[in-house]
């Protein structure tokens, strides 16, 4: 299926991306952005689920997951893409059969991440029960979290995750001949889970910051973004987690550094 693509760099450099995979997943990102700012509107980042129920919570998990990742999956859609170009070739309808099946690695990878969000509800929750009766654990806790995810960043299961997102040719070599009408979207949610082996623990410093604190979506967007496209983007990943664990060590004494487990808030 990949054939004629081994010259591919590592990590997978723009100019091998179609422009069109590009533009269409910075759009639904741009679009997920501004559905995210207008849902925080009026509202603080605070401890617990904003009040949100789980059904409500997951549609803005799933958002807020677009919006941040999106743009990261560029260069694995703009390859998947290319291959699929590769063997239809210029047929009739051979681009609708590339754009329906690049939405079906786009849902697939977007339902990992929603199958995530049914631990960041129960975590958030538990996050918003803790800081309403007990505040000064709270912070202690939120300390782990956020030196726990520092740690991740330096281990070996977060560099093999890592590789894998920068350099998704292997991916693709690996699972690029699955067939059957789901297959593109069973190829999103394997890629989905070597992202969430990659950014998981990123995702859990917003338990700890706020679910939507928007500074710190933003900010770990571009980490995101930067780790799995830059060609520095191992070391970055690095330096952010040992960021975090000295971050981390000022929250016992500055909760407020936390407001996902600082304060008073609606914890359902």
């Amino acid at each position: 299926m990949l054939s004629g693509l081994s010259s591919a760099s590592m990590p997978v450099r723009r100019r091998s991306v179609a422009p069109a995979g590009w533009l269409a997943l910075l759009a639904a990102s741009a679009l997920a952005w501004a559905a995210t700012v207008r849902s925080a509107s009026g509202t603080s980042p605070g401890p617990g689920t904003m009040g949100r129920d789980l059904p409500g919570f997951l549609v803005l998990w799933v958002l807020m997951m677009a919006a941040m990742m999106l743009p990261s999956v560029a260069p694995t859609l703009g390859l998947y893409l290319r291959t699929i170009r590769a063997r239809t070739g210029r047929t009739r309808g051979s681009g609708l059969t590339r754009a329906t099946r690049g939405v079906g690695l786009v849902a697939g990878y977007l339902l990992a991440w929603a199958a995530f969000g049914v631990p960041a509800f129960a975590a958030a929750w538990a996050g918003g029960e803790l800081a309403a009766r007990a505040p000064q654990p709270a912070a202690w806790v939120g300390a782990f979290l956020l030196a726990a995810a520092g740690l991740y960043q330096l281990t070996p299961l977060k560099d093999r995750c890592l590789r894998q997102c920068r350099s998704p040719l292997g991916f693709l070599v690996r699972f690029g001949d699955y067939h059957g009408r789901l297959r593109d979207v069973r190829i999103g949610l394997w890629h989905g889970a070597y992202c969430l082996g990659c950014c998981w623990a990123l995702m859990v410093v917003l338990i700890a910051v706020g679910v939507m604190n928007l500074a710190w979506m933003t900010g770990l967007a571009a980490t995101v973004f930067l780790e799995k496209t830059w060609r520095y983007g191992k070391a970055l990943s690095i330096v952010f987690g040992l960021a975090l664990i000295v971050f981390a060590c000022f929250v016992p004494w500055h909760p407020g550094l936390i407001p996902g487990l600082h304060g008073t808030g609606m914890t359902m």
